[in-house]
């Protein structure tokens, strides 16, 4: 514990948590009922609850009286092997390796109680007065709290009782363990004796239900540190958590019973009603819990820190280590690690366009989402999976590619390694068992190649193609079995990324009556399982999109000498594009599939799933359609499922509900919800990205905002309506009443990647490739100007673009540091410390 008047470590802790002068003028575009608290600065979007700061990188959530988040807004804040999630009230979890398997601390998906299973109390020793630092679990209804989400860190200040506490929590770069640090502030004239009391619920597993009676506690007697176990587990049984107050602490107790009482709650926990230690019990057999006391003395207007450590370590040993490590460091030296690392990511590329709200989002959340949540998390408040899905993490990699190749690198060799030998893959995996399920899906396959191929035209890595990767060998499903849940073990036979991938592609080429691809139990729409269950079922989509991967990954099979597979590649590419236009046209937009009998689905004859825009959309991202019948069919997107009025884009219309076609499990969902005819966000990036291809800059960048969440927030009604944050992408948008354009699943979603593609390079025209830039543009026609400040090494590209003409599309001239650029299309080659090099560029 530091105590100190004026310490520096304690003005930091006030700057990032956010305590601006009461003298700033406040935003007069508000109505005086709607004023944030006095002591929070201007926000931009501010909507009666929250809005941005810090230049779009936090996100401020202010919980005056009466007011409160309608669904839980988070952080999800973590490194790539240790994590923990908060909401604007504090409530949250904790995990070690795997966010599913191993939870330190209870995950909680209820949006109602929203129930947290770790706290923070302080407690007045003179007056017994109990309050928390945030809003969870014991909230003063008129007081006020803010939450502070930022990029790998979330902060809280609330006063009260003459004390302003500010909480500021945050994971290193490489340690596993969760940082809080409390600072607290006497505010009265007089000495203060203060208490801390950290809680936390041990889980040590998947859930605490099945847990509990077998984690036991003790006491470190090298360091004073409460250690947790759970020897029956059986994938992290060796594993010791831990719970410390960097040696500060007075009490403790693993007794929940002891601490909450009996029948009572978090809200008003027993253990705080009087002045008496905890009891000291640690030990098995006990309603398991970790709860440390630390206690202060704070002169008049004296500020001090304390520090609470959660984490876990492979031993104790390691425990002690990490333990004695962070102890030992200068937290705001790791805490300007966290910053310094995120900032390497997400300032790469910076715009700045006449749409603030894109730039937010593009300038770092997108991304800060795809990374923290779904690549290392793989868990946020609507699912804690802890897996990797087989085609979710390859896409995500591909929208880190430019900015991070060596994590898509990676990660394809780690999906190419879930492959089995005869060529199909485990739809989804659990990383540290290797446990996964086989399933007929037929999407899969494609996407390793598909994903294989981006990542070298961007990073320009053929090298990555003789990579060596082990298969799997396991059971093969059984006829008429959909999937099977198994642990596969590693073959013998290993081969090159790039057969693994050339494999994956032969085993994608059947076809059926159509002439198009077999479905199987699902193509990206996993809901539609039964369209193709009994093996004739064919995808419209499917067919567009193994076009797209084949003739991306022919050329790479040329490099290598491998020209008869790329020539039966390319041939049945075009026997693709024969049937498409021949079989899945329908007179104004092509069909979806084809049921097991030849029924089709998604045509105009059918009552329900008319249209769906998947087939349309990449009808123009494929490259393969009719020119005429792909601008066609996005007019037909535009007229029959972008509803501007609500705020929707549909993935199709009308949601299954009473139709005798059995498409699946897709039917049980609500009509309108999620897959079931409501706005699948992910979905809708690719028709932003068609209409961009298309030269349609004005549809798709309205398509854009339309999707973009700080527009479904902007005012008190709207949050009220869509509910969900407002700085992260949802994955799916309610389409029918009573709950229209309300927010589905966020954070754990691979719409936020896309969207970072779609603006990025759809909208704005930017992609890398190898070692050189490619500017192509598709804005609205009424943008005058906008600016890309791109990262190379130590050099910076700034890319300025005018559009006098007011134009979407064509570059009429173009400069490098006042030299003109011939070359069409335009490409700029990057050079590693060339400085500051200025591109101007003129649409027109």
């Amino acid at each position: 514990m530091r105590q100190h008047d004026e310490h520096p470590a304690a003005r930091d802790v006030v700057r990032i948590v956010g305590v601006a002068d009461a003298t700033k003028p406040q935003p007069k575009r508000l109505a005086p009922a709607l004023e944030p608290a006095p002591l929070v600065p201007e926000l931009e979007f501010f909507n009666g609850l929250g809005g941005f700061a810090d230049d779009g990188r936090e996100y401020v959530t202010v919980l005056g009286p009466g007011r409160s988040t309608p669904a839980p807004w988070i952080n999800v804040i973590a490194n790539p092997a240790f994590g923990f999630q908060v909401a604007t009230e504090g409530s949250g979890y904790t995990w070690s390796l795997n966010s599913r398997e191993n939870q330190i601390t209870p995950w909680s998906n209820d949006p109602i109680a929203d129930r947290t299973g770790e706290a923070f109390y302080l407690r007045d020793e003179d007056t017994g007065a109990v309050w928390t630092p945030t809003a969870l679990p014991m909230r003063n209804e008129v007081a006020t709290y803010v939450a502070r989400h930022g990029r790998g860190y979330s902060a809280f200040a609330h006063t009260a009782h003459g004390i302003a506490a500010e909480l500021l929590q945050y994971v290193p770069v490489d340690g596993a363990l969760k940082v809080s640090r409390l600072t607290l502030r006497n505010l009265t004239n007089r000495p203060r004796r203060i208490s801390l009391t950290a809680y936390a619920e041990w889980v040590l597993g998947p859930s605490r239900s099945a847990t509990a009676p077998f984690v036991t506690t003790a006491i470190d007697a090298e360091t004073g540190a409460l250690f947790a176990r759970n020897p029956w587990n059986a994938d992290f049984g060796s594993r010791v958590a831990f719970l410390d107050m960097a040696g500060r602490q007075t009490s403790w107790t693993s007794d929940r019973r002891e601490f909450i009482g009996r029948n009572d709650t978090l809200a008003d926990p027993a253990a705080l009603r009087s002045a008496a230690p905890l009891s000291g019990l640690v030990g098995a057999g006990f309603d398991p819990c970790g709860a440390m006391r630390a206690q202060v003395e704070l002169r008049p207007h004296a500020s001090t820190e304390l520090i609470v450590f959660l984490g876990e370590a492979a031993d104790a040993p390691a425990a002690r280590h990490l333990i004695t490590r962070f102890r030992a460091a200068d937290l705001d030296a790791v805490l300007a690690e966290v910053t310094r690392s995120w900032d390497d990511v997400l300032g790469a590329v910076e715009v700045r366009t006449p749409d603030r709200a894109m730039d937010i989002m593009l300038n770092g959340w997108l991304l800060y989402q795809t990374l923290a949540c779904r690549v290392w998390a793989r868990a946020a408040f609507y699912q804690a999976s802890g897996a990797y899905g087989f085609r979710d993490q390859l896409q995500d990699g591909m929208a880190l590619a430019p900015l991070r190749p060596e994590m898509t690198r990676a990660h394809l060799l780690r999906a190419a390694a879930r492959q089995f030998v005869e060529g199909d893959v485990q739809h989804w995996w659990l990383p540290h068992s290797g446990r996964g399920v086989r399933t007929r899906i037929s999407d899969d396959r494609a996407w390793l190649a598909f994903a294989a191929a981006h990542y070298v035209r961007v990073s320009g890595d053929l090298g990555v193609l003789d990579d060596r990767v082990p298969f799997l060998e396991g059971q093969r499903l059984n006829p008429g079995e959909h999937e099977a849940f198994f642990p596969p073990t590693v073959s013998d036979e290993t081969a090159s990324l790039f057969e693994h991938c050339a494999r994956a592609l032969d085993q994608s080429l059947a076809l059926g009556g159509h002439g198009l691809p077999l479905i199987g139990t699902g193509d990206w729409n996993d809901g539609m399982n039964r369209v193709g269950e009994h093996g004739e079922g064919e995808s419209v989509w499917l067919g567009w999109f193994l076009h797209a991967a084949l003739t991306a990954f022919a050329p790479l099979a040329d490099g290598r000498g491998e020209t008869s597979r790329a020539a039966r590649w390319r041939l049945h590419a075009e026997g693709l594009v024969a049937a498409l236009d021949g079989e899945a046209w329908d007179g104004d937009w092509y069909r979806r599939a084809f049921f097991d009998d030849g029924t089709p689905l998604g045509s105009a004859m059918d009552e329900e799933c008319r249209i769906d825009s998947l087939a349309q959309s990449w009808a123009v991202l494929s490259g393969a359609a009719d020119p005429a019948r792909a601008r066609r069919a996005m007019a037909a997107v535009e007229r029959e499922l972008i509803w501007p009025g609500e705020g929707l884009a549909l993935l199709f219309t009308p949601p299954f509900d009473r139709t005798v076609l059995d498409p699946g499990y897709i039917k049980g969902y609500p009509p309108g919800i999620r897959e079931n005819g409501g706005q699948y966000t992910h979905a809708a990036l690719w028709s932003v990205m068609a209409f961009a291809a298309l030269g349609e800059g004005d549809k798709a960048a309205a398509l854009f905002s339309m999707l973009n969440p700080i527009n479904h927030t902007r005012t008190r009604s709207d949050v009220l309506r869509y509910k969900v944050e407002p700085y992260v992408l949802a994955a799916d948008v309610y389409a029918m009443p009573p709950h229209a354009g309300r927010g589905g699943w966020t954070w754990y979603t691979g719409s936020a990647g896309w969207m970072q593609r779609a603006g990025i390079e759809s909208i704005l025209g930017l992609r890398k490739e190898g070692n050189m830039l490619r500017l192509d543009p598709c804005i609205p026609r009424d943008w005058p100007d906008f600016e890309l400040t791109v990262r190379h090494g130590s050099a910076r590209y700034i890319i300025m673009v005018e559009n006098p003409s007011g134009v979407s599309r064509g570059i009429a001239a173009a400069t490098l540091d006042g030299m003109a650029i011939e070359v069409a299309p335009l490409l700029v080659a990057l050079e590693d410390g060339a400085g500051d090099r200025v591109i101007h560029i003129r649409l027109g």
